[in-house]
């Protein structure tokens, strides 16, 4: 079965970030363009599909949306491209400060 994390570009410029266990990722798009669903996309529309993965383990889907989630736009907009060199350098902590609890 498995799960499709999304991410959208709504007519805002904004992204949303989603998932689905469903097999048909096109149906899930079609539904936020119709409204289907209040929520982030239903005022933003219409939406496009900019980037996906699909994954196995629907645990590992999970944990990879919530890590997109917290991207800034910088590295989701790197993401979209497939431009891996870019998303490492924005993972980098800035000014080398230690990561706080």
């Amino acid at each position: 079965m498995g799960i499709y994390v999304y991410m959208l570009r709504c007519a805002d410029g904004s992204y949303y970030v989603g998932s689905t266990t469903s097999d048909d990722l096109a149906r899930r798009i079609d539904q936020h363009n119709a409204g289907s669903y209040k929520g982030y996309t239903f005022s933003r529309r219409p939406v496009v599909l900019v980037w996906s993965e699909h994954f196995d383990r629907i645990t590992d889907g999970i944990a990879a949306e919530r890590q997109v989630k917290g991207w800034s736009r910088a590295k989701k907009e790197a993401l979209v491209r497939s431009d891996w060199a870019k998303v490492t350098e924005l993972s980098r902590r800035r000014a080398g400060r230690p990561k706080q609890s």
